[in-house]
């Protein structure tokens, strides 16, 4: 009877552990990161008898975690990739609402402007015409600004985010640390008894940390788990942790860089952080947010050199030279400002670096990175973004030099410079932040052009000859004023005289000369001129010397010997319109990527860029969410609860249970039948 009773209280025992287990499971259906846990019977060792084994009942050896490490690992993988793709996602989108809405973007600024400036261009004269332009040129001035504020509020969360995110991870690797310390020390782990809730915790905390950062997970002794970085670094050794910071980059102080910290020695992880959210935060700043930067600098030292230039090659209402419309694009401040001095540089870090901008409409936008090598005197220019070499040398001694590149050149001033040393080169970085209106009254608003031509009285040729073009007031090389306009309000040189004679054989010709009494001839004397066709007067080069004055016209028509035009100032002209309608045409005109592209396209192809890498972003979101929703689903089929299952089970455990009780009552019965045979 006492083996009947044992093997009943056997079964009780058992399943009672059986209903535990499985309320367990049902009570923590909800619990994020829960494994199903299911109980492991093993029948007991049976009695030998003469006849046969007789069975002792059973026995609970186990209570198994039901979850597979591959799974495991899939569900962290995709959780990296998609943790990647929503920090992405949610930046490129902000940035994309930011450039092309219709409010907060660039293009309604820059159309009113232009439009303001057809607008006057009709009422050159017109006080409150003009105050329209000054008006509209401001907004263009704030609506810049505005836009590299609101770029440098998004640096900052982002910044805001990447510290965060690498105190989570710190915590989360000291949460892992500790539990693979406590998991080691679980009793009857030798025996394979395996801390089940520990074990849950200790994945949900790397899931964690594997949507911040991806990661690789090894097993070690003791049934503890190694964590280290995608490209072997380690990040959990048993117990021990180590711990991730960040830093203002030596390279460029406005970005942070990740570091790695373990006893005591820190380490510059930055290239190794990848995928998760850190990943996902640090490729946005990387490919879209520094990008956004350069092009919209790019756009901003567009817009002020080519309406600057425009602007004071005319004369205002008071007959004056127009000066600058917008902040000189090369400000000796502003160019020393495109460089960055690593902060690794060795002492004494004294070089001194400028970049002047040469051709705007050439201007690429990027980053580049001067670094010096051998003997210090040797400099490679690499692309920030490719990587690529594009231009190479040797600094002469004195150091004095430029370094050629398109749209700007790198000027080296003097100082001392070491092998390893490097600077980060940026031609249009901040050019948007930087953009001011230099003009505050109407007056100074230059819509005439400085000259113009007239016909002599005793003409009696066809020759006629235009309005000119203006080219420019200073000399490209030394940029000080030409001679001709180095006397306010008239033509220091003039006003010249365009002669014609008979050339005898070789037809016509004409003869450029100053004012009396010294008649001069400026440029070359008896120009050969060939009549239906279109002759030019001056030149266009700034290196022909004195054939080139700043401006050139066109003549065209017979002229007859003796037949004169002046080129004079074009004093009082006051009703002249000619240089407005040329700063309004700077708003179609192709002025940027070697004149292929107007203001607003160069914007246009900005948002362009960014929506393209949004809408891309959406489907990678989206396609990584599906994938984490396939491997989460492998996993929950594996380690999930599910409440119909268990409840089946409770209902199987429960009559299991009852019918051991039901033993147990069998062996009381015949017990008691067999005491009644006594008495």
């Amino acid at each position: 009877m006492a083996g009947l009773i044992g093997i009943g209280l056997t079964g009780i025992i058992g399943h009672q552990s059986a209903l535990n287990t499985t309320g367990n499971n049902i009570t923590n259906a909800n619990t994020p990161g829960y494994s199903r846990q299911e109980v492991v019977f093993e029948t007991q060792l049976g009695q030998r008898t003469g006849a046969g084994t007789i069975g002792n009942g059973v026995s609970v050896v186990d209570v198994r975690r039901l979850a597979d490490e591959f799974l495991a690992q899939q569900v962290r993988e995709d959780s990296t990739l998609s943790g990647e793709q929503e920090a992405l996602n949610a930046e490129l989108s902000r940035l994309d609402n930011l450039l092309g809405g219709e409010t907060t973007g660039l293009n309604n600024a820059l159309n009113n402007f232009f439009a303001s400036l057809q607008n006057a261009a009709e009422d050159p004269a017109s006080l409150p015409q003009r105050q329209l332009v000054l008006s509209e040129a401001e907004q263009v001035v704030n609506r810049f600004q505005a836009l590299s504020e609101e770029l440098i509020q998004q640096r900052e969360s982002v910044k805001t985010q990447m510290q965060q995110g690498v105190g989570d991870a710190n915590a989360l690797l000291n949460s892992i640390a500790g539990l693979n310390l406590a998991i080691s020390e679980s009793p009857g782990l030798a025996q394979g008894q395996m801390p089940n809730e520990l074990l849950d915790q200790r994945d949900e905390k790397l899931r964690q940390l594997a949507e911040l950062v991806s990661i690789r997970v090894t097993e070690a002794e003791g049934s503890q788990v190694n964590v280290s970085l995608s490209n072997g670094l380690s990040l959990v050794i048993g117990d021990q942790a180590s711990q991730l910071g960040t830093q203002d980059s030596a390279e460029d102080p406005t970005s942070l860089e990740f570091t790695l910290t373990t006893g005591g020695r820190v380490t510059n992880v930055d290239e190794q952080i990848t995928g998760g959210t850190l990943g996902g935060l640090k490729r946005f700043e990387n490919e879209a947010l520094q990008p956004a930067f350069d092009e919209l600098g790019r756009i901003a030292i567009a817009v002020a050199d080519s309406v600057n230039h425009q602007h004071e090659i005319g004369m205002d209402l008071e007959g004056d030279l127009g000066g600058l419309f917008f902040n000189d694009v090369n400000d000796l401040a502003l160019q020393r400002g495109r460089v960055v001095a690593s902060a690794d540089n060795q002492l004494p870090r004294d070089g001194q670096l400028a970049v002047e901008i040469t051709d705007s409409s050439e201007l690429p936008a990027g980053s580049w990175r001067l670094q010096f090598t051998g003997d210090g005197s040797s400099f490679e220019l690499i692309d920030e973004a490719s990587g690529e070499i594009v231009n190479q040398g040797r600094l002469p001694d004195p150091v004095q030099s430029e370094i050629t590149m398109p749209g700007f050149n790198i000027r080296v001033e003097g100082g001392t410079f070491n092998a390893g040393d490097s600077y980060l080169i940026q031609p249009s970085r901040n050019a948007a932040e930087s953009m001011t209106l230099q003009v505050s009254r109407e007056e100074d608003l230059a819509f005439a052009s400085p000259i113009r031509a007239t016909s002599g009285d005793q003409n009696i040729g066809t020759a006629e000859i235009d309005q000119g073009t203006m080219l420019n007031v200073r000399s490209p090389f030394t940029g000080s004023l030409l001679p001709g306009f180095q006397t306010s309000g008239e033509l220091a040189n003039g006003p010249l005289t365009i002669s014609f004679a008979s050339g005898g054989p070789t037809g016509m010709t004409f003869t450029v000369t100053g004012p009396p009494p010294a008649n001069a001839t400026v440029g070359s004397a008896n120009q050969p001129y060939e009549a239906g066709k279109i002759n030019t007067v001056f030149s266009d080069d700034p290196a022909a010397g004195d054939d080139y004055q700043g401006f050139q016209f066109k003549l065209t028509g017979t002229p007859a010997t003796g037949d004169t035009f002046e080129i004079a100032y074009n004093s009082n002209g006051v009703s002249d319109n000619r240089n407005a309608e040329l700063l309004a045409a700077l708003g179609t005109a192709n002025t940027m990527n070697g004149n292929s592209q107007s203001f607003t396209e160069g914007y246009a192809g900005l948002v362009e860029d960014i929506g393209v890498k949004t809408r891309q972003s959406q489907f990678d979101l989206d396609a990584s969410q599906t994938l984490l929703e396939q491997s989460t689903a492998a996993q929950q089929s594996v380690s999930g609860v599910n409440l119909d299952e268990e409840a089946g089970r409770l209902i199987q455990y429960q009559a299991a249970y009852n019918a051991s009780a039901q033993v147990i009552s069998v062996a009381q019965d015949l017990f008691d039948t067999l005491l009644q045979t006594f008495r």
